[in-house]
């Protein structure tokens, strides 16, 4: 029998990946019909919280997040990470201060229709996270999601921007 030692890294994160994406919907399918309407609220807060995961693989890998190039392939890094080699994903940097993460393949969306909970609920996960992360890890970005594959688009496409500063009332400082 093999031990933990002999089985290659690679199959070992595969199969943890593989877990972690089916956790989701495994939870949706037990839940949901007992929490009722709020469960995508309360799941949004545990995704939320996740992010908190997301920063700390940032810093221990020292991945770069001061352009929003930079931030989004820091962001393909950790979703890969989270959900596994199967996540399929590229960045295209648009400009100076923008760029996109395009998401082609998705374990998370895969595993849950697979179990007949994907769509609209998976996309409240990714949102959670990935709108909480972005800020984390760069203040002076925001995300903004132009497609998913959740509500039945080919890819997602996810918009790392400046994030807007809020405009200052004049008549509150007289």
């Amino acid at each position: 029998m093999p031990d933990l030692k002999s089985i290659p890294d690679d199959v070992k994160w595969r199969l943890a990946a593989k877990l972690a994406a089916l956790l989701p919907a495994f939870y949706d399918r037990a839940y949901r019909g007992v929490v009722g309407e709020k469960y995508d609220e309360i799941e949004q807060e545990i995704w939320m919280e996740l992010s908190r995961m997301a920063l700390e693989i940032v810093r221990d890998l020292l991945l770069p997040t001061s352009t929003a190039s930079e931030l989004a392939d820091s962001m393909r890094m950790v979703m890969a990470i989270l959900f596994g080699p199967d996540h399929k994903s590229e960045t295209l940097e648009v400009s100076k201060d923008g760029a996109i993460v395009l998401i082609r393949r998705c374990p998370l969306l895969e595993s849950g229709h697979n179990l007949g909970v994907g769509g609209p609920s998976t996309f409240y996960k990714c949102m959670a996270l990935t709108l909480t992360t972005v800020p984390q890890l760069n203040k002076r970005y925001s995300a903004r999601f132009v497609r998913t594959m959740c509500t039945g688009d080919r890819q997602c496409e996810i918009k790392i921007q400046e994030a807007k500063q809020p405009v200052k009332d004049e008549h509150k400082k007289k």
